[in-house]
């Protein structure tokens, strides 16, 4: 994987509305993949902070969340 493409996947599971399946979809990984992507290339305190922060989200998974926004035609998923 590119920088660009691990800054993305970094950027998208930081976000509280964009499910797992759409880092899926985009970029091959499923969720243990992402987890392995933040634990080596996050500092171990900022991967321990995002683990709490997402654990048990209900908006990082599409079958749980009814989270509804805005994509542009130009988003994948």
């Amino acid at each position: 994987m590119t920088t660009r493409q691990i800054d993305r996947i970094i950027e998208m599971a930081w976000e509280d509305r964009t499910p797992f399946e759409a880092i899926e979809y985009q970029f091959g990984l499923k969720e243990n993949d992402v987890r392995e992507v933040m634990r080596t290339n996050l500092k171990r305190s900022s991967f321990e902070l995002w683990r709490k922060r997402v654990k048990g989200r209900k908006t990082k998974h599409q079958k749980t969340s009814s989270a509804n926004r805005f994509r542009s035609q130009n988003q994948k998923l």
